[in-house]
């Protein structure tokens, strides 16, 4: 297949002809039919290719920009670097990818700020939020794949809003910011070791625990569509 007929290609030429226009049209119909007509690509088949128009237009920015970011990551050794850094690394690495085209993010925030769209733009923070964390060798198969992904995808969230109003020299302010969000997840994730480890502390924790074990990413071959699963082979039972 052509790279002309190929879907997938069509769409990446689609969302970079439409960044010029959604500084003055938004994510709509409009921004897309303007694409269309500079790709070369008939309407009606543009739009087979984002159904929803405007919407979908901005969501597939969204994964091209998590896309550009897996490939970076997966391309650079960052063997040396502790994991604070290296979340750090990729979050910055995802905003200075996308930083060319900051009104069309700002474009985006504002669409995904709707209720009707709320929905959507916090799934696509969250797969930033698994981008990084696979592409970053993350582990973890229980209720830490979810909390991980969760406060990252409040951090980046936090620091996009942020970035979007910055006007520092090369974005300073909004590193430092970052620097500061991962601070604080840091306190919070020594905070709860120590209460883990507290002996006092330790036996409240024990129910709450004995279900966290329980929980497991999602897998392929198995409930892969859910957002985890109870695991009757965890150590200390099987479900009732």
């Amino acid at each position: 297949m052509s790279e002309q007929n190929d879907p997938s290609a069509q769409k990446v030429a689609l969302v970079q002809a439409a960044l010029m226009h959604v500084v003055f049209d938004g994510w709509s119909d409009t921004t897309l039919e303007a694409a269309a007509q500079d790709c070369g690509i008939e309407v009606d088949a543009a739009r087979a290719l984002f159904p929803r128009g405007g919407v979908d237009l901005a969501l597939a920015f969204h994964a091209w920009g998590d896309a550009q970011l897996r490939a970076k990551l997966e391309a650079e050794d960052l063997s040396e670097m502790r994991i604070r850094e290296k979340v750090t690394h990729a979050v910055r690495a995802r905003l200075e990818l996308i930083s060319p085209h900051k009104e069309a993010v700002r474009r985006g925030t504002t669409l995904f700020a709707l209720p009707v769209y709320a929905p959507e733009g916090a799934r696509a923070i969250w797969q930033t939020a698994d981008t990084i964390w696979t592409a970053l060798g993350d582990p973890s198969d229980d209720l830490n794949w979810y909390t991980k992904r969760s406060i990252l995808a409040g951090v980046y969230s936090a620091t996009v809003l942020y970035w979007l109003g910055d006007h520092s020299a090369e974005d300073e302010a909004t590193w430092e910011f970052l620097d500061r969000r991962i601070g604080n997840v840091m306190q919070f994730e020594k905070i709860k070791a120590r209460v883990n480890d507290n002996p006092f502390l330790k036996p409240l924790l024990t129910v709450p625990n004995f279900f966290a074990q329980r929980v497991r990413a999602p897998s392929q071959g198995r409930n892969s569509d859910l957002p985890g699963y109870w695991d009757e082979n965890a150590q200390g039972g099987s479900a009732s």
